[in-house]
């Protein structure tokens, strides 16, 4: 139960194809974290459909906001404020968190959060990492998203680069369906990798000119593409467990070089990772021996807290209704909305 000094924040996540709400105290302590995942409906179309992922939100979401204040063992009498994605992510999945935050806002006259679901990645650092404080450079890879941030204070940030096309996940969904593994292409190759051989198939590392942070990986999701074609032209057995491990390793080479140059250059002695890819156990590694090897405190949140969840939404909120944002009942999914932004 709230004592007079808690902020219990309720928070809603419907962005993509997790409908999720959570319970979150004080911003770093959750006492629910409830997550419906889709994964299984969209599976069999290789990929998230976007009208099917609206209409089981619609269907799931109270039921989740229900469990979530359950299992935390609070009503909504209790709750200080609703925090709710709106955005960036699919209009319509947005939409059916932001509407059904604003009914139960308006309903009981608590205040509403709106959130940045990029800063709901980054934040869900700050709950196993009691502390963790500002400043640190954060790396968001995800399905939707390749960022690299630098957090200058809760909520505030500057980014440093981003990709230029394809975001990470997204490359491991393409490599993954191309070579016969199927949807969700993070978590398959990264299993299938451990039988192959990284360093078997020479894939290219891109840089971009104008920025030496930004990242690109169209080209090399094209150079595996090209690679699987030709062995087929040439008749040539394709071991798909070395193709996963040498992509996975030019994609990590890249995300690993970019960043630990980007703390170095800033001073900087914390670094962390977020997003679904974040979970990518290849990718902890690297950043683990790279951040060791030269004297950076890597932290990461727990795979659960990786892919898209209400725990992340209801730190970010915490932070942004303490600092005294507050939206209106004229809050809008914002399909493409830019970290900073509001």
């Amino acid at each position: 139960m709230e004592t007079n000094n808690d902020v219990l924040i309720l928070a809603i996540e419907s962005s993509c194809d997790e409908t999720a709400a959570a319970v979150v105290r004080n911003g770093r302590e959750v006492l629910s974290n409830i997550i419906f995942s889709q994964i299984d409906l969209h599976t069999i179309y290789g990929g998230v459909v976007p009208e099917i992922a609206s209409r089981k939100h619609i269907e799931k979401i109270n039921q989740v906001i229900q469990e979530a204040l359950d299992k935390a063992e609070v009503t909504l009498d209790d709750i200080t404020a609703i925090a709710v994605t709106y955005g960036p992510g699919l209009v319509g999945a947005l939409l059916v968190g932001v509407s059904v935050a604003k009914a139960i806002s308006f309903a009981t006259g608590k205040p509403l959060v709106g959130v940045h679901h990029i800063e709901g990645h980054i934040s869900a650092n700050f709950i196993e990492n009691k502390d963790l404080e500002p400043p640190f450079v954060c790396l968001v890879v995800s399905g939707g998203h390749t960022h690299l941030v630098v957090v200058k204070d809760y909520g505030e940030y500057e980014i440093l680069g981003y990709t230029r096309d394809d975001a990470a996940g997204e490359a491991f969904d393409k490599v993954a369906r191309a070579i016969g593994l199927g949807y969700p292409g993070g978590p398959k190759i990264d299993k299938l990798s451990k039988e192959g051989n990284a360093d078997a198939i020479s894939f290219p590392r891109a840089k971009v000119d104008s920025s030496e942070y930004d990242f690109s990986f169209s080209g090399l999701k094209s150079a595996v593409l090209n690679y699987l074609n030709s062995c087929e032209m040439k008749n040539i057995k394709v071991n798909t467990a070395d193709v996963a491990a040498s992509f996975q390793k030019a994609v990590i080479d890249v995300l690993v070089e970019h960043s630990i140059a980007a703390v170095k250059q800033y001073g900087f002695t914390k670094f962390a990772i977020a997003g679904g890819v974040a979970s990518n156990s290849a990718l902890r590694s690297a950043f683990e021996q790279e951040c060791k090897k030269r004297r950076i405190e890597f932290f990461h949140p727990s795979p659960i807290l990786c892919t898209d969840n209400a725990a992340m939404i209801g730190t970010a909120g915490y932070y942004e209704y303490i600092k005294g944002t507050r939206s209106g009942y004229d809050l809008n999914a914002i399909p493409n909305l830019k970290l900073g932004e509001r």
